[in-house]
């Protein structure tokens, strides 16, 4: 299967999944509050016009620019978002907003950005699993991920990482699947994401076993998870948790890449570990409304190479883990659409749906 998203003091029987959850809402109540923030918060950020003045870039608007992030603050999305704001702001002479809008696999960052004025004074981090996937697995969407969107630049992109508390009793992907089978439901993995859903779908699927998924808005939730014996294991960007593992708190038991990461030459593949096939790659980027002039996307995509070729920015970029790629529009689309349509096969083969 084909795929292109604290010390532990305690034992494994003693990590349970906090009991601090809230309790669900109706669905249309919770419809109704995510349309009320999503409107107060297009008003909150809505970017000022400078009228009169010159843009600073050919192209480009003269009034403050918003950049929506899917997650929390730490994961890649943000890194990305963060990276890239201050340069922009010099380059435009314009404030440049890095807005966090986190929730399961960045649903209401998609509707904040969908809604946004297309003249490029709205843009938002986008990656595998809230363009490619969520289009798919979400059977219902006030938005459509890939045509409410136009792709400016891909910038970066990584396989994951299966990384799980020191007390899981598995140090591969082979020894967790063994364990999982004779305890089936007892492993509790914290999903980051629809690309970790889709991921974790289909290791189970591939393997033959099952584990208890709870869903965090975002990587530095889950890990946090992972931290506080909330759950086992997750998959995720290895920059979510370099540090963490540096020190021991956290062990790599495998990655999705097809080929070992250069950076983690120890740890295998799944595939290594007797998943023929399997392999997830998460890739980040940079979209606007669509129906954003192209004169403008083209601009952007420029200046956002331009700017991740700097040597301090790709710095941060490459030890993070992740490969450079800048394609352009035209190439970012083609991507987008050729995953969307790999991951949509893998949702309807699987009736990986939600509501």
């Amino acid at each position: 299967m084909m795929f292109a998203t604290a010390d532990c003091e305690h034992s494994l029987e003693e990590i349970h999944v906090s009991s601090t959850h809230a309790t669900a809402r109706p669905a249309a109540q919770r419809r109704a509050l995510r349309n009320a923030l999503i409107a107060a918060t297009l008003a909150l950020i809505a970017p000022v016009s400078h009228a009169g003045q010159a843009a600073a870039i050919p192209g480009l608007p003269n009034k403050n620019v918003v950049i929506v992030v899917p997650n929390t603050a730490g994961g890649p999305s943000d890194l990305v978002g963060r990276l890239i704001a201050p340069k922009l702001s010099e380059t435009l002479r314009q404030n440049v907003v890095v807005d966090n809008r986190p929730s399961n696999n960045g649903v209401v960052a998609g509707e904040i950005a969908a809604r946004g004025t297309p003249d490029g004074s709205v843009l938002a981090v986008g990656n595998t699993g809230t363009h490619a996937i969520n289009a798919t697995l979400y059977k219902r969407l006030s938005y459509d991920p890939v045509k409410d969107f136009t792709p400016i630049i891909g910038i970066i992109s990584s396989g994951l990482v299966a990384v799980a508390n020191p007390q899981l009793p598995a140090e591969s992907i082979k020894e967790l699947i063994a364990y999982a089978k004779k305890a089936p439901g007892k492993v509790i993995i914290a999903i980051a994401g629809a690309t970790g859903e889709i991921a974790t779908n289909a290791l189970m699927q591939q393997g033959g076993f099952d584990m208890t998924k709870v869903n965090y808005k975002g990587g530095t939730p889950a890990v946090a998870a992972l931290l506080s014996n909330e759950s086992h294991l997750t998959l995720t960007n290895y920059s979510n948790v370099a540090g963490q593992v540096t020190a021991g708190k956290l062990k790599l038991i495998g990655v999705t890449s097809m080929k070992r990461d250069p950076l983690l030459p120890n740890v295998p593949t799944f595939v290594e570990n007797g998943l023929e096939g399997y392999e997830v790659e998460m890739w980040y980027g940079l979209f606007a409304p669509v129906r954003t002039p192209a004169p403008v996307v083209q601009a952007y995509s420029r200046e956002v190479a331009r700017i991740v070729r700097e040597p301090e920015v790709r710095d941060k970029l490459v030890a993070g883990g992740f490969e450079i790629i800048l394609s352009d529009p035209q190439q970012f689309a083609a991507r987008v659409k050729r995953d969307y349509e790999k991951f949509r096969k893998v949702i309807l083969d699987h009736n990986m749906q939600l509501d």
